[in-house]
């Protein structure tokens, strides 16, 4: 007997969202329900600086709004909120040290990387040149009597590690070549980005990750980690990106944001776009979410990204 399909949502709070997350979002649900699975809310408020509560509100409106639901999770049940699950980050962060899976790492770049939140195209996310890994006891209490503060870094496993994705096909990498080590928590102590959804992943018995391609890079990761920490990997599925122009539409540049789309349109008619968009359906009409579960297919989503103009 196969086991049972959980997909999830697993927004950031850092700004509104914007035309490019709901397409995602909606990909997302249409291919948890398309398998009679259930779907998992999940909010990923891992730093404090960035995430929001009226960020956080709207997104679950957002969701609604579109035609979009969940069977459990945020925000009925606030233990679906990252910030709310350090204790599980803590015991996974132990276990990797018990392992001599992790070092400290006291380069202040690697203390100003927004290693919590998910990486965004064009930013780096590990320090090419650090040699805190060859730092001796002595030097690292020196360090540390200094008052420098140190993060801590996975050691990457120098292995080839593929995804098969469902719809871009085989992702090989090796992360100790391809990435390097990758901070797992911060310097303050807020756990980071990978550590964090994968311990989630795993926790919440997630099966499917839809979301866009831009992290695509950071799923082999996630799935040694998982693997690593006694779970089972969920499959994952990217899908293409929105654009507008050369970049990637983003909560940053307020693009596309729901809180404009929602003055002027249904939810029906930014379902029919997207799903139009992403090649769903042959023409842009209004139509409700649930209309679509039934003819969904990867097979129909276009691989490439989606450049739109604003109306």
């Amino acid at each position: 007997m196969s086991a049972p399909v959980v997909g999830r949502f697993a927004p950031s709070p850092s700004g509104y969202m914007h035309l490019g997350n709901l397409l995602a979002m909606l990909l997302a649900w249409l291919d948890c329900r398309s398998l009679g699975g259930e779907m998992v809310f999940r909010m990923e408020d891992l730093d404090p600086a960035r995430s929001k509560p009226v960020y956080a509100e709207a997104m679950a409106a957002d969701l609604r709004w579109l035609g979009l639901d969940w069977d459990r999770g945020w925000p009925e049940d606030p233990s679906y909120a990252q910030s709310k699950r350090t204790a599980l980050y803590e015991e996974a962060f132990r276990t990797l040290k018990a392992r001599g899976l992790v070092y400290p790492c006291f380069c202040r770049r690697s203390e100003r990387l927004a290693a919590a939140s998910a990486p965004h195209p064009g930013e780096r996310e590990q320090d090419g040149g650090c040699r805190c890994k060859e730092l001796t006891q002595t030097e690292r209490a020196a360090l540390e009597a200094a008052g420098r503060r140190s993060a801590w870094k996975l050691k990457s496993p120098d292995v080839e590690i593929t995804v098969s994705d469902g719809h871009y096909g085989a992702f090989p990498q090796n992360p100790a070549r391809d990435v390097g080590d990758f901070i797992v928590r911060r310097a303050d102590g807020v756990y980071a980005y990978q550590l964090a959804v994968s311990v989630d992943d795993m926790a919440m018995g997630v099966t499917r990750v839809v979301r866009g391609r831009d992290l695509l890079s950071s799923a082999p990761r996630q799935k040694w980690l998982i693997e690593t920490l006694g779970g089972a990997a969920p499959d994952y599925c990217h899908c293409p990106l929105l654009t507008g122009g050369a970049a990637k539409l983003s909560k940053r540049l307020g693009s596309l944001s729901t809180e404009t789309l929602r003055r002027e349109y249904r939810g029906e008619e930014v379902a029919g776009r997207l799903a139009h968009l992403c090649g769903l359906i042959d023409r842009e009409e209004p139509v409700a979410p649930r209309e679509l579960i039934e003819e969904f297919c990867w097979d129909k989503i276009t691989r490439t990204d989606i450049m739109i103009e604003q109306r």
